[in-house]
């Protein structure tokens, strides 16, 4: 029988947790996707992992059976498969980028061409992601090495170097009525309906959605979408209104969408971010060292204390 290892993490997080919404949030999926996916591998396996009551989600005899071996398991295939990945990139002298969006906005390039010449012969092969994968393949081992914003699902469990913020903007259909504001409040859109990311990608989602600066004012979606082209497609025909980083100005202008300064959110952070596995990569070090290099104005500025390592 063949699990999707996916499903076992799911599975550690709920039986760590004993809660269904505590390991939600852990992993930054919402609580019905991560219900879905427990049922799912209780069906696969043919047996009840767990007893459900209003007080949490407690193991059964199997459930804790399962518990005490998976983790060793995921660890082990984790390992196995960086290291083949990491193999055949060496051999390859190609170091596998991810990266969301912009990735590290005008700086990228200049990251790009610092690898290069820091290190002759190899080769930053950038990877973009979709919004559904908001690590940029970090979690999944696509890449070794990732530009992404924070926060991320994972993020706890990885390293990452904050690079710079910038301020969120929001983006209108040409038509919208605030279009004809310098800028606009962050109350204003509330009522607004939101083009969103999957729900799947949990804390993303609601990061940009703003939902913790909505003093508890509910969040109308007017539609779904992963890919830039979609969301600039969604907002140009009105289905909704969204936050946006300021440099998305910058790379995302289009016919029929209008960005515009918005104040009462917080700025959008960049970081670089690679797996604890890798801290002794002197491939992975170097490329973390480029962007720290690369940096310069037209991509956001360091904040007063500089870079901060975060996670695992």
């Amino acid at each position: 029988m063949d699990v999707d290892t996916r499903l076992l993490r799911y599975f550690v997080a709920v039986a760590e947790e004993g809660s269904l919404t505590r390991a939600a949030q852990r992993l930054f999926v919402s609580q019905p996707a991560l219900t879905k996916q427990i049922r799912q591998l209780e069906t696969q396996l043919g047996v009840r992992l767990f007893t459900r009551s209003r007080t949490g989600m407690a193991a059964t005899e199997a459930g804790r059976a399962l518990a005490e071996r998976v983790p060793a398991l995921l660890a082990d295939w984790d390992r196995t498969l960086r290291e083949t990945k990491a193999a055949a990139s060496r051999a390859e002298r190609v170091l596998r980028v991810g990266f969301v969006a912009s990735g590290a906005n005008e700086a990228t390039p200049r990251i790009v061409a610092e690898f290069a010449r820091r290190r002759p012969g190899w080769r930053a092969e950038m990877r973009q992601a979709a919004w559904s994968n908001p690590s940029a393949g970090l979690a999944d081992a696509e890449v070794e090495v990732a530009l992404v914003r924070l926060p991320f699902p994972g993020q706890d469990a990885v390293r990452v170097v904050a690079l710079f913020a910038e301020p969120r903007c929001v983006v209108l259909a040409d038509t919208h009525p605030l279009v004809a504001h310098g800028v606009i409040p962050f109350r204003e859109l509330w009522d607004e309906p939101f083009v969103a990311a999957p729900p799947e990608t949990g804390r993303w989602r609601d990061y940009w959605l703003a939902t913790d600066e909505r003093e508890g004012h509910p969040v109308h979606i007017g539609a779904v979408t992963d890919q830039p082209d979609d969301w600039l497609t969604a907002i140009a025909n009105g289905y909704g209104i969204a936050l946006a980083p300021e440099s998305a100005a910058r790379f995302y202008a289009r016919p029929g969408v209008t960005y515009r300064p918005v104040t009462g959110v917080s700025p959008s952070q960049v970081g670089v971010a690679w797996a604890p596995a890798d801290d002794t990569n002197p491939v992975v070090q170097d490329f973390v060292q480029c962007c720290l290099d690369g940096l310069g104005d037209s991509s956001g500025r360091k904040d007063d204390n500089g870079p901060v390592a975060e996670g695992g």
